[in-house]
Formats: structure tokens, C-alpha cells, sequence
């Protein structure tokens, strides 16, 4: 939809397309100014306070080789 106006919809409220792009940017800025967040983000783990001591392990891995 490229005029949201028409149909009264507030500019507030960003729609599917803008979303994206809206999402990326924010990271963006983050990721820019060094912010814990953007910090996190691009290094790929939580953001929102969890623990990861133990849960979340996801990508990395050690290597263990099976006995022979």
C-alpha cells in the first residue's frame, strides 16, 4: 500500500514492507553507536536479559570425536 493515508490508516503504524526495512534500520543504528544491544545482535545471542550460561547453546560447538 503506498498511500496509507487514504484508506485512514495512522503513520504511525508501519505496514509489512516497512516493517523490514524499519527493523534492519533500527538494528543498524544500534549496531552503529555500539549500544549493548546492537553489541549483542551482531554477535548473535540474547538480547533481552536471559541467562545463556547454559541454555541457548546453538552454533558453536567443541568437536568431540567418537572412541574408537
Amino acid at each position: 500500500m503506498q498511500n496509507p493515508r487514504q484508506y485512514k490508516i495512522p503513520d504511525c503504524q508501519v505496514l509489512a514492507n516497512g516493517l523490514d526495512n524499519k527493523l534492519s534500520e533500527d538494528l543498524e543504528r544500534l549496531k552503529k553507536i555500539r549500544a549493548h544491544r546492537g553489541l549483542r545482535h551482531f554477535w548473535g545471542l540474547r538480547v533481552r536479559g536471559q541467562h545463556t550460561n547454559t541454555t541457548g547453546r546453538h552454533g558453536r560447538t567443541m568437536g568431540v570425536s567418537k572412541k574408537k
